[in-house]
């Protein structure tokens, strides 16, 4: 496992500014509202040549009701458990709070090394105010301002030379795992699917629809199956997004099937497909990423005998033409069927990246050809001379022709058929080219 450091620290004093800091792009969710940061945001920075794990914490606040700030906790906890280090952000500008020193008194009891770094030191006057933090009986502390940026060099030099070399290539390795993303609407149980298959509470999950806000990555590696998992915030209507958080959260969707190889698309069994649902479907389709269909909550449909037959033909009816996917029943509070659902995934993943010998594609995508030649236009012969998968990420074949221009799209579906019925793309968007010879 590579090395990671945590950011913890009371709300408001630019832990997530911090963050973006070190990974130069808007990763976390910034908002003046406290206690935004509803989760642990990963990321990975690079500093000197090593490569290691930045985790955001959400905000800590000790003995308190409010449901998020007992979860925010929790996850600091987690968070500390994981992580190799732990920057704690103290704020200059208002001191040594009570809440400082409670997360100081968490923090002292952790064997991990402890970065205390003062936040929005912008001027000599706040310099000689934050000497106050030397108090607190850190070692390692760092004067910093994250908005200019000034401090952060000398703190990522430390950070850097705490990293052993090899901790550092794990990092990257990771970066070649399988990445699945889960993906779909609030509510249908996205959070729940991730939790039952890390058996561990990862995320936040409360009443509150579109609570878990960021995406989550985590290395998952059980059963000798290696692979990241990608949890989204719920994908909604656009016409909802009220607040800017919303609006990142649907960014963040986009940026998740972005990231990943492959989409599990959680739906409701009760709701079935929505419009919604189709459209993040496209949009995965568009970029060209895997797809696995997962219908959750299967458990309290009203079942007859054939009651799945007619519910997955009617699902591939509103996902034609791209209607080549496995569909998963499941029930993630029943724990059915899930681990189907990554065996699915790692399909599609060999599926998406298989590649075709030439002769092999020429002697069968010849025969179909033959079975069934293109219309003639204005009086030509179509003809197909000739086959080549190309070396995109996607699997894409190019089709030589005397007339490329004139073959029409439900050819292009016939060949695309024949291409799924001889080899195995099940799960997996097809681009097909038509070229000059």
């Amino acid at each position: 496992m590579g090395f990671t450091v945590a950011i913890t620290g009371r709300p408001n004093v630019g832990k997530s500014t911090f963050f973006n800091r070190l990974l130069e792009q808007r990763k976390a969710i910034v908002d003046d509202i406290s206690g935004v940061t509803r989760d642990r945001q990963y990321g990975i920075s690079d500093w000197n040549g090593k490569s290691f794990n930045v985790v955001d914490t959400g905000g800590f606040v000790p003995d308190s009701e409010d449901v998020f700030e007992k979860e925010i906790r929790k996850q600091v906890v987690i968070a500390v458990e994981e992580a190799d280090a732990v920057i704690f952000i103290v704020d200059a500008a208002t001191g040594i709070t009570d809440l400082d020193d409670a997360m100081a008194k968490v923090l002292r009891k952790s064997s991990k090394p402890v970065y205390l770094v003062v936040n929005k030191v912008d001027n000599n006057d706040r310099m000689l105010q934050a000497t106050e933090f030397y108090s607190m009986g850190f070692e390692n502390i760092f004067f910093i301002s994250s908005i200019s940026g000034s401090g952060t060099g000398e703190l990522l030099d430390a950070i850097a030379e705490a990293i052993p070399e090899a901790a550092s290539d794990a990092v990257k390795r990771e970066a070649e795992l399988p990445k699945f993303a889960i993906i779909g609407q609030p509510n249908v149980g996205k959070s729940s699917l991730l939790n039952a298959l890390i058996g561990e509470e990862r995320t936040i999950v409360s009443d509150i629809p579109g609570t878990t806000r960021d995406t989550i990555h985590t290395h998952y590696n059980l059963f000798q199956k290696e692979f990241i998992l990608i949890d989204t915030a719920g994908i909604r209507r656009k016409s909802k997004v009220h607040e800017d958080l919303e609006f990142y959260s649907v960014i963040r969707a986009i940026k998740a099937v972005d990231e990943a190889d492959v989409c599990l698309l959680v739906l409701d069994a009760e709701k079935g497909i929505t419009a919604q649902d189709l459209s993040i479907f496209s949009l995965a389709v568009k970029k060209g990423k895997g797809v696995v269909l997962l219908v959750n909550k299967w458990d309290l449909v009203k079942k007859e005998t054939n009651t799945a037959r007619d519910y997955e033909k009617e699902l591939k009816s509103r996902l034609a033409p791209f209607s080549d996917i496995p569909i998963l029943f499941i029930s993630v509070k029943e724990k059915t069927r899930i681990f189907k659902a990554i065996e699915l995934a790692l399909e599609v993943y060999e599926n998406r990246s298989r590649k075709i010998p030439t002769s092999k594609l020429n002697e069968v995508m010849q025969k179909a050809v033959e079975a069934y030649h293109p219309p003639m236009v204005r009086g030509n012969l179509i003809k197909i001379k000739y086959i080549t998968q190309l070396p995109t990420l996607v699997p894409s074949f190019a089709f030589f022709s005397n007339y490329p221009d004139d073959i029409k799209r439900p050819y292009q579906q016939y060949l695309e058929n024949q291409l799924r019925k001889h080899f195995n793309f099940k799960g997996v968007p097809v681009r097909i080219f038509f070229r000059k010879k």
